[in-house]
């Protein structure tokens, strides 16, 4: 049940049927693949790669767009220190969100008939399905990004009703959550609607000839705080409860029993909203004529006898009552399956939690091997501390060595413990605080019942101390919560997204009849600690040989585990990843006199945002391209295509069906400029340039841009090409200017650099260093490494450092084609006489070294001459390639600058 040795680690690569895990032996997958999936999944995948891989024809010009904006579409967005980072979807939400809109729009499916087409089992029929409108079930591991499908498929359902004229999908959405442990976590992303702007869901005004960002007119109304109820444009973001019928009883704070007011796993007691609101949140979204249902952590809706099914199916027969539907429902979970463990037939995209490990989308399960659980002995003691005292100083042996390497990066690990009754989460809790001075007051004790519901018998908590438990159980990934471990009853099943635990100590069997899954007792240690890092991060599981064996049955679903030494001296050293640190402890190592210091001088390249009207497109000095003959049916069809990635942009029909005439082509190329070139604003200035460059100095001839063989001409490829070139050149040379000499704007040192995380990668450990090592680049091809332990041994190098980016020493500069960019040297060293040198290494040359060295050198002069009146040293910089590196081997730093002196000579 291996995954296939192909199969692709990256989780933004796109996954071929063939390649995708299956429940079986590797031979047995040419004649049983289709029948061990989930029983629609098999022909839907195939057929939404052949749909894929047609770009997406048979779609809507809604549909087309929008796929091609969130998947075809380079997206840069910038943080929180102004720099930008690349934002990419996965490739697991792609999948849900193609599936959806396939099954949807290009196939018609409407009800269970058409989706028993795709029964690759046999073994579907009618009557297992219980609803009579739309319903897709999206299956994705937890930790892997379901909330983003939420939100793609709410934009495209609102727009493909807004934009096509025969659409039966809505711009009203009932967004579900089981509990409010659950609708927390949605409100973090939703409030606001934060989730639709900060990611890339929305196009650009002008992309495929709409004003996506204008039309998206959407209120949000949060459980009982429901604003002005507009036809359309509404977003209910609510807990299950709050749309029962009106007979029915809503948990409040109030209650006796409080269990279902805080993480009621839906069952047979329908409980939700406050006592005190007189809103009837229910009522409201019965009244509205279109509507659209999605539900997250939807393995709650698994029997058609539960209020939860019957209030989705009562508001499509109130629907059907006014000669109307229930638009669609989507269903997103990670484990949608019934308390038999049947899974939803419904299921139609699947993204299992194996695929995600080997993805690194979410943690690695990591478990004690035989020679460390050998060691493990359960005591003969009623007292439960006594009893699995082996196992709980394993548990905190394991999380003091996560703890460590995580608080150098900021990071705060968790400890989570979970027992069987709430006696005994207390005294655990207690003897975790005697054993391990690190967790006094630091132990959040949580009682829960069997099925994870929070209790309030144990301790008779009241409503203000139940409120603060709640906010303390969602804070404890953060530093102003004190707490570093959890007690628990159970983990708790969804919906709390606590993404630290790096270590979980199970103490209590499971028993078939709980319906929990092992994915689901994992499941809160399985997120990510880090974003916009797709490095190993592991959560080490132990615990009784009981609760062992019920986490090792989720190899069943293809999961394998690392089995690694535990405990002790010879316990491991973990391999997450390498931390890259300032030794400030080392006793071996004078930071002072290792330190090297280098000024930040204030930018000499700048780019001044003047006014594009100064463009002259007459003088671009373009060649100008000839006309080229099409007939009338090759110019039905217009395809354009993103100018630096060539991916589709949009589709123009001349029949009618397409969007918009010359002006979207226009906008097209204007806003895709703006877009590469990462300018802000300018568009109305740009595009009237575009359009003159387009109509008067693009062709051999002035053109008529309302002429289809014109628009067919224009969305040949070297017309994109030639449009970007040369308005790059003409913007470049607008608005990069040379400031002149730059001065000292404060000062970089080695020894401030903050502790951060790498691959693990060969290294190199530096005496002459104020780095605790010198991590070598994946591609630099060994000469990093070299060079680090050739200036280690040189006996004129006081003291070196790799220019890590965590360093924050960048050089800006002008390539090549004109742009404005950065780059990062590779060492800063300083040698005997009080010279620092900056070196670059390559393995070899790139198109941009020269404008590289050239830039270096000028810094070098302007650092120095800047540090004069300060008695700072001076700089220089040498290039070093590893050819010649290799070829003369330099025993000192001196004779490497002279034989390599050609570089600086040069200013290659």
């Amino acid at each position: 049940m291996a995954l296939h040795p192909n199969f692709p680690r990256s989780p933004y690569e796109v996954l071929p049927p063939d390649l995708r895990w299956f429940p079986a032996a590797e031979e047995l997958r040419s004649t049983a693949y289709e029948k061990l999936l989930p029983p629609l999944v098999a022909k839907v995948r195939e057929e939404v790669k052949a749909w894929r891989d047609t770009d997406y024809a048979g779609a809507s010009s809604t549909s087309r767009a929008l796929l091609a904006w969130w998947f075809e579409t380079s997206h840069m967005i910038e943080q929180a220190d102004g720099t930008q980072n690349q934002f990419r979807y996965y490739f697991a939400q792609r999948e849900a969100v193609e599936t959806v809109i396939w099954l949807y729009e290009v196939r018609g499916a409407r009800d269970k008939f058409d989706l028993l087409r795709f029964d690759a089992s046999g073994a579907v029929s009618a009557n297992m399905f219980d609803e009579a409108w739309p319903r897709f079930v999206v299956k994705m591991a937890t930790g892997a990004g379901k909330t983003k499908v939420l939100s793609l498929l709410i934009a495209w359902s609102y727009f493909h009703k807004l934009y096509e004229a025969d659409s039966t999908l809505a711009r009203n959405f009932l967004l579900i959550a089981p509990n409010i442990i659950v609708l927390d976590r949605l409100r973090a992303d939703f409030d606001g609607l934060r989730i639709f702007f900060n990611d890339p869901v929305l196009p650009d005004n002008g992309h495929a000839g709409h004003n996506w960002r204008d039309d998206f007119q959407m209120a949000l109304h949060i459980q009982d705080d429901v604003r002005i109820v507009r036809p359309t444009g509404n977003l209910f973001l609510t807990n299950i409860h709050r749309v029962y019928l009106g007979e029915v009883t809503e948990p409040s704070l109030e209650d006796d029993d409080l269990r279902d007011y805080f993480l009621a796993p839906f069952g047979a007691k329908p409980v939700g909203k406050t006592t005190d609101s007189n809103t009837d949140l229910g009522e409201i979204v019965r009244e509205i004529d279109e509507l659209a249902v999605f539900n997250d952590e939807a393995h709650h809706i698994h029997d058609s006898r539960l209020a939860w099914f019957q209030c989705i199916q009562d508001i499509h027969h109130k629907l059907l009552q006014k000669d109307l539907h229930l638009a669609i429902q989507v269903d997103v979970t990670a484990t949608p399956r019934h308390d038999n463990g049947a899974i939803f037939v419904q299921t139609v995209s699947d993204y299992p939690l194996v695929e995600a490990i080997a993805q690194n989308v979410v943690k690695h399960p990591v478990l004690p091997d035989a020679a460390s659980r050998a060691k493990l002995e359960e005591h003969k003691s009623p007292i439960i501390s006594e009893k699995y005292a082996d196992y709980l100083t394993l548990g905190i042996e394991e999380w003091r060595k996560s703890y460590a390497e995580h608080e150098k990066l900021g990071k705060k690990a968790v400890l989570f413990v979970m027992v069987d009754d709430t006696k005994n989460c207390d005294e655990v809790g207690s003897h975790l605080e005697r054993i391990c001075p690190e967790l006094q007051g630091a132990v959040l004790v949580i009682h829960t019942k069997n099925n994870g519901e929070i209790s309030e018998a144990a301790s008779g908590k009241s409503k203000e101390d139940l409120e603060l438990l709640r906010k303390q159980s969602n804070e404890i990934d953060t530093w102003k919560s004190p707490y570093k471990a959890i007690v628990s009853v159970l983990m708790l099943k969804e919906g709390w997204d606590v993404r630290n635990v790096t270590t979980i100590v199970g103490l209590r069997a499971y028993a078939a009849k709980s319906n929990i899954l092992p994915e689901q007792t994992l499941g809160r240690g399985l997120r990510r600690m880090y974003f916009g890092s797709d490095q190993r991060e592991t959560v080490s599981v132990m615990g009784t040989p009981a609760f062992m064996d019920f986490v090792e049955s989720i190899q069943n679903e293809g999961v394998t585990f690392d089995r690694v030494p535990m405990g002790g001296a010879g316990g491991r050293q973990r391999q997450d990843s390498l931390v890259v640190e300032v030794e400030t402890e080392s006793p071996d190592k004078n930071i002072d006199e290792l330190d090297i210091t280098v000024p930040r001088l204030t930018r000499r390249y700048n780019r001044e945002f003047k006014d594009l009207t100064e463009l002259e497109p007459e003088h671009f000095g373009n060649p100008k391209l000839p006309i080229k003959a099409f007939t009338p049916e090759e110019t039905r069809e217009i395809v354009f295509k993103t100018m630096l990635e060539g991916e589709v942009d949009h589709t123009m029909q001349l029949d009618g069906s397409g969007p918009g005439d010359y002006r979207s082509v226009v906008a097209f190329f204007a806003r895709q400029l703006l877009k590469d070139l990462r300018l802000v604003g300018g568009y109305d200035q740009l595009y009237p340039k575009v359009r003159s460059f387009l109509r008067d100095h693009l062709f051999t001839q002035p053109v008529d841009l309302e002429d289809p063989v014109i628009l067919r001409n224009l969305s040949e490829p070297e017309v994109g090409k030639l449009v970007f070139d040369h308005f790059r050149a003409a913007i470049n040379a607008l608005t990069i200017y040379e400031g002149g000499s730059s001065r000292i704007d404060g000062h970089i040192r080695l020894r401030d650099t903050r502790p951060f995380r790498t691959e693990p990668r060969d290294f190199v450990q530096a005496k002459k260093s104020v780095f605790n090592r010198i991590v070598g680049e994946a591609n630099a091809g060994g000469l990093e490494l070299a060079f680090a332990a050739f200036l280690e041994a040189a006996p004129d190098v006081r003291a070196f450092g790799k220019n890590y980016m965590a360093v924050g020493f960048k050089i800006e500069y002008v390539k090549a084609n004109g742009e404005l960019s950065t780059y990062t040297p590779d060492f800063i060293v300083r040698i005997s006489n009080g010279e620092v040198w900056i070196v670059e290494t390559k393995g070899r040359e790139e198109l941009d070294l020269p404008q590289k060295m050239a830039r270096l050198r000028q810094w070098c002069e302007d650092a120095t001459e800047a540090s004069k009146d300060d008695g700072g040293p001076s700089y220089h910089f040498v290039y070093v390639d590893q050819e010649g590196f290799e070829q003369h081997k330099p025993s000192t730093f001196a004779g490497l600058a002279s034989v390599f002196r050609e570089y600086q000579d040069e200013g290659r």
